[in-house]
């Protein structure tokens, strides 16, 4: 009984505890949700918003309104949509070649990768090489220089080890090449470990910022982040795009802070309604190549 009195206290304990721990990870997020919906001069005139009584959808017509917005996030749903594709064929094929025990050059490729892994050329080599590259202001230069990356190789690579060769040799009796029995019978296998790294490279993407700002200089190329935070600085200094300018003069002015909570849903949303998609893949993928056996 003691030890039974005792058991319900520590599990009663630690459902306080981690209950609390929950909510102050939680009430952030809905506290950027409700400052968003905030009414401008509500928020203006109250010392702190907790549940707003007027609820406003003027930060989100603003964000909205401009045409470089939605420019960018086109440009931001193409970087996530074939970035993400180009990422995971090179990612799943390189892996599955090194995988391979009949692969000659899998050593020296190995090298190469673990060697990427232990040095970094640095900011200013790698512009260099996208500037000879052709690349500046095109979006390909936010797609191939972070196309795929060593940790994600070896990863998927030690998943494939773990598929059995019987497979892969009952699919060339049946006359399948290599690339059929790639396409046919290894990807359909490795669903989960594609869902999880394809959400992985979808968030990257999504949330290109510092590439952007290095490598794209036209305005209808820039990425939704990057756009982002020239209207969180407009907004603030009441400088910059002439159309948002004329916009804040004829309306009444917004928060820049609810501005900031509405940018911060917007950039967050697409990945939050994704997710749930991939969610019964996800715990799968997240043990790619932890167990053997």
């Amino acid at each position: 009984m003691k030890q039974q009195l005792g058991s319900r206290v520590f599990d009663t304990f630690n459902y306080i505890i981690l209950a609390i721990i929950s909510l102050s990870t939680l009430l952030p997020f809905l506290y950027v949700i409700l400052v968003s919906f905030t009414d401008p001069i509500e928020f203006q005139t109250r010392a702190l918003v907790i549940i707003p009584e007027h609820w406003s959808l003027a930060s989100y017509k603003f964000i909205l309104s401009t045409r470089t917005f939605l420019n960018s996030l086109s440009i931001s749903a193409f970087l996530a949509i074939i970035g993400t594709a180009c990422s995971l064929i090179l990612t799943s094929g390189l892996a599955y070649a090194l995988s391979r025990k009949k692969f000659r050059l899998k050593k020296m490729i190995m090298m190469g990768i673990l060697f990427t892994m232990l040095f970094n050329p640095g900011m200013i080599p790698n512009y260099l090489l996208v500037k000879e590259l052709g690349l500046i202001n095109t979006v390909w230069a936010l797609i191939l220089p972070v196309l795929t990356s060593a940790w994600y190789v070896i990863l998927m690579k030690s998943f494939y080890q773990e598929i059995p060769e019987e497979l892969e040799e009952s699919a060339k009796m049946d006359g399948c090449t290599d690339i059929g029995v790639f396409f046919r019978i290894i990807l359909p296998v490795s669903l989960s470990a594609i869902a999880a790294f394809g959400l992985f490279f979808a968030v990257a993407y999504w949330n290109t910022y510092f590439n952007a700002v290095l490598y794209i200089n036209k305005d209808t190329l820039r990425p939704m982040q990057v756009v982002l935070q020239m209207l969180l600085i407009q907004a603030s200094t009441q400088v910059g795009d002439p159309a948002v300018a004329q916009m804040l003069q004829s309306e009444q002015m917004l928060p820049p802070e609810t501005i900031k909570m509405s940018a911060v849903v917007v950039a967050s949303l697409p990945i939050i309604i994704v997710y749930p998609f991939l969610q019964k893949y996800f715990v799968k993928g997240m043990m790619v190549g932890s167990v053997k056996g």
